[in-house]
């Protein structure tokens, strides 16, 4: 009869299989999906440095009233002793450029210019950011609604995405702000435009991002997640927020991301034509506008507020296509 063999206490605890000398928790420990993005986004040094500028960007539209005070700036102060009468051009070389007025001065008025840039910056990003805002609502909501319940859901709303593709939304823009230039809703002014901007931007661009929304939603739908929370009985509507939206955050972000200078470009391109922002107030787009007869006497009148809107468009872009590879590694 084999005798019992006997074991130490050491010996009798649980060992692990394998034992990984030299390695800290922090390297071997469980990663997130969240963490995993954000690792990737900062190995893209591109995408970094347009977030910053975004991030910068952002920041002065929000606090631009008190930079302006703070620096003692006026967008609408008048320095008519800086402009030479003879040639409509402020004097000196380099569009009047000075310690004073670091960007130069507008050859009409003699106004600074960096505070005019300053100025206009929170209504091109409050624009831009509030046509996003509800563009992306009403095609979120309308386009997983179509690629989930299918059939003549999904044909209505489809056929509606393609009516409202085929407006000239350019023409209609500007036949509404023209419209109602002396006030409607009880608003006018500033904040008449402003609203009348975001609805006519942001209702009849929806359609773009819910095409993106609805085949999204058709590949999710047959996931064995949104079969399981059907075969125990939960209803459309819990599907559709509960369990399909979370999963749309990825695409609806990074399209947010590159529909805002998309909107940003538009919003310059309405006050270029003279039914966006109204002067006084500065606006990168109406900036442009006005340096159209002054740019061969002063250049650099056109140079700064284009400078200012392409910089602008070209964070957001980077930082779209940093998020978009980040989120989703498989679209490179």
């Amino acid at each position: 009869m084999t005798a019992p063999i006997e074991t130490t206490g050491a010996a009798a605890e649980a060992q692990p299989e394998a034992v990984l000398s030299g390695v800290k928790k922090s390297q071997i420990e469980g990663r997130s999906l969240t963490q995993i993005a954000w690792m990737r986004f900062k190995r893209d040094k591109v995408a970094m440095a347009g977030g910053i500028v975004v991030v910068c960007l952002v920041l002065m539209a929000v606090l631009s009233k008190p930079i302006l005070w703070a620096f003692d700036l006026d967008p609408n102060k008048f320095n008519q002793d800086l402009i030479d009468p003879a040639l409509l051009a402020p004097k000196g070389g380099w569009g009047g450029m000075s310690w004073d007025h670091p960007l130069g001065i507008d050859p009409q008025y003699g106004r600074d210019m960096l505070a005019r840039i300053i100025d206009g910056s929170w209504v091109s990003l409050l624009v831009a950011g509030g046509a996003t805002l509800l563009s992306v609502c009403i095609g979120t909501v309308l386009g997983v609604i179509a690629g989930y319940y299918g059939g003549w859901i999904d044909s209505v709303i489809s056929r509606l995405m393609d009516t409202f593709l085929a407006f000239p939304l350019l023409l209609f823009a500007i036949s509404i702000s023209a419209s109602v230039q002396d006030g409607f809703f009880g608003l006018e002014g500033l904040p008449l435009r402003i609203c009348v901007l975001i609805f006519v931007i942001g209702f009849f661009s929806w359609p773009y991002i819910g095409r993106i929304v609805r085949a999204q939603t058709m590949t999710l739908r047959r996931r064995e997640f949104i079969e399981a929370s059907t075969s125990l009985g939960a209803r459309g509507p819990y599907i559709l927020f509960r369990e399909l939206l979370p999963n749309l955050v990825a695409p609806i972000l990074v399209y947010s991301t590159l529909i805002i200078p998309t909107n940003i470009l538009f919003e310059a391109a309405l006050s270029f034509l003279g039914v966006g922002i109204a002067p006084p107030q500065a606006s990168w787009g109406g900036m442009l506008s006005n340096a159209v007869d002054l740019y061969t006497a002063d250049p650099q009148y056109m140079f700064v507020p284009g400078l200012a809107i392409f910089i602008t468009v070209l964070a957001f872009n980077l930082l779209g296509d940093g998020l978009r590879d980040a989120l989703d590694p498989r679209s490179k």
